[in-house]
């Protein structure tokens, strides 16, 4: 019997040590194997000539095993002056019985390599990163920022993260189901990751900065609730800056290099907050009327200072006789009644399909995170005295880009381009892939085209946006002056105005546009506030990039802003 038993034994352990050694063995790996990722660098945010905007750094995260540490406070001591910690405090970490406690992130790599060489007893080193913009907030809403985990949270760093993140690779370790490194294993596995892609972005570091400066100093002058100004390439759509502040110290940062309590907005303004665009959406039922033929440049209209249209009293602004204007002098003057003529010669469904040409109602082909398509009214929601409140910007409510990529069109011939916030990927190995620009879309023929820049000019040159004049440069333009809707009622709130000015130059062939909005400034009249911050940031912006002068533009500008009593005109 006892031989038969030791015969069984023999052969049970030839079966586990020899015939199945390598299946058991794996079996007891995989009940002491933990696997961890070993992330990739982030890719970076670059300018458009180069420069850092965003950058991930390689940093270690300090780990202990507190069964492991037999000298708690000893080695605190070494720990303390290099992770700038109490020694105290990481003595009393130390202690700690759970088998993993950390330490410090965000702990340098050089840091890191003395930690490494002192070869503290329990003490692990964990790669990580750190997210830098050596620009502080600059462009933060556009930007964005990530998550402690490091992935992308708002803006760019959210909207292509897949990119940026890169691939994680992996490392696998052995470690007692208590938690406790195997001293003796050494890591099996390793799977390397990859860094990820880096993005060259449209943006100009220099003009951002002039924009967030200009648009700041107007928010604290006028005591403005917030602002967007935007800058782009006419042929391109290139957004060369995306400025979106707030008033006060609440937002994302304050604003780089300035003092004022203004601080980036907690979101990107110009693509996720509609409005309603008052004067600057005369564009519809001008470009409309021209292109169909009903009206020229020259145009005479009798202009009464009121009419009565389904019942109701509609009036410009200001009181003033019945004129006889032409529809460049309606342009200019910004009169809603003579603008209400034009509309009611275009018809509702014109008007309708004009607005949606324009690129009205739908978001942009930036596809922002959070991007609003804006609202549109339909045929249904049509009324009789919308042919004087839409075409004066009291019924849409759109996006300051939408209104900009709209005149961009104007500037650009007549043709309507995309605008982008990202021209090229940066591979982890340097192979720089610039990213096709899409086809635009012809929405004026050239003719009508060159008649609205004719038409725009006279609004700078002498009528409601004479402060965004620019010496030796010939600027075209739309100030307006809009009431902001109460929310959830059929009123507007009392005193509330968003000031525009949209433009560009230098004019009959612009080559930048730009757009400047404030929200509840005062005075509250475009042509008086945002329209000098339009002259600031693109005057900056022609020299910065050599555009040559106009040579009939005039060498000085009005020193004076227009009157109140012309401003008023634009008032929605």
């Amino acid at each position: 019997m006892l031989a038969v038993l030791l015969l069984a034994v023999a052969v049970r352990l030839v079966d586990l040590q020899v015939l199945h050694a390598g299946t058991y063995k794996k079996l007891a790996a995989a009940e002491l194997s933990v696997t961890v990722a070993d992330p990739g660098l982030r890719g970076d945010l670059y300018d458009r000539n180069g420069a850092v905007l965003a950058i991930s750094v390689p940093t270690k995260t300090v780990v202990a095993d507190d069964f492991q540490v037999h000298h708690p406070v000893a080695e605190a001591d070494v720990l303390a002056p290099l992770l700038k910690v109490p020694a105290a405090t990481l003595a009393a970490e130390l202690q700690r019985p759970s088998g993993y406690v950390t330490l410090a992130t965000q702990v340098p790599a050089s840091v890191g390599a003395k930690l490494a060489a002192d070869s503290l007893p329990g003490i692990t080193l964990l790669d990580s990163s750190e997210r830098i913009d050596p620009d502080g907030s600059l462009a933060l809403p556009v930007l964005g920022q990530v998550h402690a985990s490091g992935a992308g949270a708002s803006g760019l760093e959210y909207q292509y993260n897949r990119l940026l993140a890169g691939r994680a690779g992996t490392q696998t370790f052995l470690e007692t189901p208590a938690g406790v490194d195997i001293p003796s294993a050494s890591t099996l596995t390793k799977t390397a990751g990859e860094n990820g892609t880096s993005l060259e972005l449209t943006v100009d570091q220099p003009l951002q900065y002039v924009a967030e400066h200009a648009l700041a100093n107007e928010i604290v002058a006028s005591h403005a609730k917030s602002g967007e100004v935007v800058v782009m390439d006419t042929r391109t759509g290139d957004i060369l800056a995306m400025a979106n502040l707030v008033s006060g110290t609440d937002g994302l940062g304050l604003v780089p290099g300035t003092s004022a309590p203004v601080s980036e907005a907690p979101e990107n303004l110009a693509v996720a907050q509609a409005y309603e665009p008052g004067s600057v959406f005369k564009l519809v039922p001008f470009s409309a009327a021209l292109q169909d033929g009903l009206i020229s440049p020259d145009t005479p209209f009798t202009v009464p200072d009121q009419i009565q249209l389904d019942g109701s009293t509609f009036h410009d602004a200001e009181a003033h006789p019945t004129e006889r204007l032409s529809a460049t002098e309606i342009l200019a003057q910004s009169s809603n009644i003579g603008t209400s003529e034009v509309a009611t010669m275009v018809g509702e469904r014109r008007l309708l399909a004009q607005v949606q040409a324009l690129g009205f109602g739908t978001v942009t082909g930036l596809h922002f995170p959070g991007e609003s398509p804006g609202i549109l009214a339909g045929p249904a929601q049509w009324e009789p005295t919308n042919y004087v409140s839409f075409p004066i910007g009291q019924v849409d409510a759109v996006t300051a880009l939408q209104v900009l990529d709209a005149y961009n069109a104007v500037a650009n011939g007549g043709v309507l381009v995309q605008p982008r916030l990202v021209r090229a990927t940066i591979a982890p190995d340097g192979t720089v892939h610039p990213l096709a620009r899409q086809p635009g879309r012809r929405v004026f023929s050239p003719s009508v085209d060159a008649e609205l820049i004719q038409m725009f000019g006279a609004v700078v040159s002498g009528g409601t946006g004479t402060a965004a004049a620019i010496p030796g440069y010939t600027v075209i333009g739309k100030t307006g002056t809009s009431q902001i809707p109460a929310p959830g009622q059929d009123a507007y709130i009392p005193g509330a105005y968003m000031a525009t000015f949209v433009g560009a130059a230098p004019a009959p062939d612009p080559v930048l546009s730009a757009i400047v909005v404030l929200d509840r400034p005062t005075p509250i009249y475009g042509g008086t506030v945002a329209a000098p911050v339009f002259a600031q940031v693109m005057s900056y912006a022609l020299h910065r990039y050599g555009i040559p002068t106009s040579p009939s533009a005039p060498t000085q500008v009005p020193s004076t802003p227009p009157s109140a009593a012309s401003q008023a005109q634009d008032v929605t």
